[in-house]
């Protein structure tokens, strides 16, 4: 049987299908718009639409169908929440696809799609018997996905793995989960670009940010990675202080700073309860945007 995937992204909707009996390899990837400002019940029709011209071109239907999404399913009302898709949220999207696609549906959130796709397919295979995954996503906003024994790690509130909405910085900027100084709103790149933005007075991309704190001359851009290195230590070592994983996937825009992987690997050293040792592996992906699709085939 064939393993289907869709990756239900907010600018575009994408399903892949893997064949099992030939290594997971890709026998199909399409795409289309999402155009979440259509509202619900689009979305709903987009899906299906993608659903039916990815049939044509695999010559079958699919049986089940994983889905990587934001936000999450809350296990006991079985409704969406925590989605920046907002119009997902309070929804009954596991049920209403069911209905509309006729297959059973798994839900899981795009992080941990992202976990599971690259303990399974990415660079988990570089760290054979990694018994306990974390994939850490750093871009516009910060999530994570923990995996154990290839399996997803969901949890009671559905919430295992989001570490990016743990307090980091008392009295920080606020954030749309309702509280202030999360992860999410310190080291993920808006927050970066805002705080270069309050010391200089400029705004600029946090690319033009690292390559001037690169030239040495601009003390803004030099206190703005110097936060980031910092406060990454911290939020990194709490994660290996609480689930002391055999690996960890850094994801999103920001996880390709170099510098997170040298000077920030020191950062956490400072702060781990361990004498200062770490030993755990923290690398860059190797599936790039195809690690959400793929984790969602693989649910």
């Amino acid at each position: 049987m064939k393993l289907w995937g869709i990756d239900l992204g907010g600018t575009k909707i994408e399903c892949a299908v893997l064949d099992p009996e030939r290594n997971l390899e890709v026998v199909v990837r399409m795409r289309v718009p999402t155009e979440s400002v259509n509202g619900y019940d689009h979305i709903l029709s987009q899906i299906k639409k993608l659903i039916d011209m990815v049939a044509d071109q695999v010559g079958e239907r699919p049986r089940k169908i994983g889905f990587a999404t934001p936000g999450v399913l809350e296990p006991d009302s079985q409704l969406m929440k925590n989605s920046n898709t907002t119009c997902l949220n309070g929804m009954p999207l596991k049920a209403d696809l069911e209905k509309i696609l006729g297959v059973p549906c798994q839900l899981a959130n795009d992080a941990n799609c992202f976990a599971l796709a690259e303990a399974l397919m990415g660079a988990g295979k570089d760290y054979h018997g990694a018994e306990v995954v974390f994939g850490v996503i750093m871009g516009t906003g910060v999530g994570g996905g923990l995996v154990v024994n290839n399996k997803i790690i969901g949890g009671h509130h559905g919430i295992g793995g989001e570490w990016g909405h743990n307090i980091l910085e008392e009295g920080g900027d606020p954030c749309y989960c309702g509280k202030a100084g999360c992860v999410e709103q310190v080291i993920a790149g808006p927050a970066l670009e805002r705080h270069y933005e309050r010391l200089s007075g400029e705004k600029v991309s946090l690319k033009t940010v690292l390559e001037r704190y690169h030239t040495g001359n601009d003390e803004h851009a030099k206190a703005t990675i110097e936060r980031l290195l910092e406060y990454y230590g911290r939020a990194i070592s709490t994660l290996i202080n609480v689930i002391d994983p055999n690996l960890i996937v850094i994801g999103g825009g920001v996880g390709n700073i170099d510098l997170l992987y040298t000077a920030g690997f020191e950062r956490i050293r400072k702060y781990i309860f361990n004498k200062g040792i770490v030993t755990t592996p923290i690398v860059k992906p190797k599936l790039g945007d195809s690690a959400g699709v793929f984790g969602a085939a693989l649910l």
